[in-house]
């Protein structure tokens, strides 16, 4: 069997995907996330489980936070940085990124009812969605939420409606398609022209028009969202710059110059050790934004406006680590007699396919993007030559895959416990129970201590759900 990449320890807890503050133990070797070892972790909680290291995700809230902030305010102007409840909502989250001084978004009226529960501030909470039913616009004016973003010529109507009934003034962006495309999968990819989010930058000036038709409107801005897990900000200069080149005709429609502007999120992170040395730092991706705004509101000679932006994964993916317990073990020859032609496979003739007790019902995105992800035995160390991977679920479908690519020490057995890295996001808020797999429950770990902040569930929960007929009459 060929040699694995050197760069590949299969042992290795690189803290550019892990929780900056993982590490294995001195004595027993095991993964100890928030200073708890998995393996004590999943004899409370269960297995599979999501652990969410709570010290990572505030302190890369206040990061991200921070660098927005100080460099809007180093270009004359203010930031808002709302967190993007999609990649991860629960009660206490919310109430971890409040207390970091972020807003919230939410895209759906569970999102929202959520925030609430959490006691956000209605005026900071953004609402975004293609297709917001009326009651959900109902219930997001009448509750004060800050900002609706509207999505289409219909939303316009809908919400100038409930703002009208409910005596508001309501304030709301307008998401605009800038035509960029983000280098991402084209489900990821947001802001192109043939997809059902936002309308064409062509017909803001007749769109905004019509909003401040109606005095129960306020219309404080652009919205667009290019893509997510984007690495470089070259997209995000080109959209900018066609989104305050329409500011100057747009201010003629509304009276004064337009308040705000919204880039969206899509701040890539690293899933693996490989695509770490891609990622740029947070502070630089805030200057370059910044002076991005800035030169282009002075070609324009326009006023730069305040600043918002929306990232989720770029703030909770890291500090998601999901839990498993490996169940079988199967050995595969590759294509040919001879090591994979696939370069990526490292040359290694077999291929281990390891099986878990979660899969796709857990952490779809594999299956729904072809992402990868990281995996490393939790429970011990191993000196084992490196074996080839890929990590599956027990899901009844071929592309039921967990980690399609990676290496782990050869002799990875049943019983071991496995983590896999990055998984904050997009997971848990994607998840389902196919095969009637219970949903994992989400704890919470920070400083040795853990608890759970969504809890799981059981069978016979899920078996409750079925109407049973009553007997027939005789």
């Amino acid at each position: 069997m060929a040699q694995a990449n050197p760069a590949d320890d299969p042992n290795e807890i690189d803290p550019r995907v892990f929780p900056p503050a993982a590490r294995r133990g001195t004595e027993c070797h095991q993964l100890k996330l928030g200073g708890i070892r998995a393996t004590e972790l999943v004899e409370q909680y269960g297995s599979p489980l999501y652990v969410i290291d709570e010290s990572a995700a505030r302190a890369r809230a206040r990061e991200v936070r921070e660098a927005l902030q100080s460099e809007a305010e180093r270009i004359g102007t203010s930031a808002t940085v709302y967190y993007a409840g999609k990649a991860f909502l629960c009660v206490e989250v919310a109430q971890w990124m409040v207390s970091e001084g972020l807003a919230i978004d939410v895209a759906s009226g569970g999102e929202l009812a959520v925030a609430l529960a959490a006691g956000v501030d209605p005026a900071i909470i953004g609402y975004h969605g293609n297709n917001k039913s009326a009651r959900e616009i109902a219930r997001a004016v009448e509750v004060g939420v800050g900002t609706i973003v509207i999505d289409s010529e219909i939303e316009t109507e809908r919400v100038a409606a409930a703002a009208t009934r409910a005596g508001r003034r309501q304030r709301v962006r307008l998401r605009v398609n800038s035509g960029v495309h983000a280098s991402t999968h084209d489900f990821l990819a947001t802001s192109h022209e043939d997809q059902k989010f936002g309308q064409p930058l062509a017909d803001a000036e007749r769109l905004v028009a019509a909003i401040v038709a109606h005095e129960s409107l306020d219309f404080v801005g652009l919205h667009c969202h290019i893509g997510s897990q984007i690495f470089a900000t070259d997209g995000f200069r080109e959209s900018a710059r066609r989104l305050l080149g329409a500011y100057s005709k747009l201010a003629e429609i509304t009276g004064g110059p337009i308040a705000e502007l919204n880039l969206g999120g899509g701040f890539g992170i690293a899933y693996t050790s490989s695509e770490a040395d891609a990622v740029p730092e947070i502070a630089s991706i805030a200057r370059e934004l910044a002076d991005i705004i800035a030169d282009t509101a002075a070609e324009i000679g326009i006023g730069i406006p305040k600043l918002a932006c929306e990232p989720g994964r770029a703030i909770i993916g890291q500090a998601g680590v999901t839990l498993y317990t490996v169940g079988t073990i199967k050995p595969v020859q590759l294509a040919g007699s001879n090591a994979s032609a696939d370069p990526a496979d490292l040359g290694f003739a077999e291929r281990l396919y390891v099986s878990v007790d979660g899969g796709m019902s857990d952490n779809a995105r594999p299956a729904l993007y072809g992402a990868d992800y990281q995996v490393r035995i939790a429970n011990r160390e191993s000196d084992a030559a490196p074996a080839l991977v890929r990590v599956v679920g027990k899901h009844c479908e071929a592309g039921d895959i967990v980690v399609r690519r990676d290496v782990l020490p050869g002799d990875v057995r049943p019983g071991d416990t496995l983590a896999v890295a990055a998984t904050g996001a997009y997971c848990w808020s994607l998840s389902s129970n196919y095969n009637y797999l219970p949903r994992p429950p989400v704890v919470a770990v920070a400083d040795g201590t853990s608890r759970v902040i969504v809890r799981g569930e059981t069978e016979d929960e899920l078996v409750a759900k079925s109407v049973i007929p009553a007997p027939a009459a005789n």
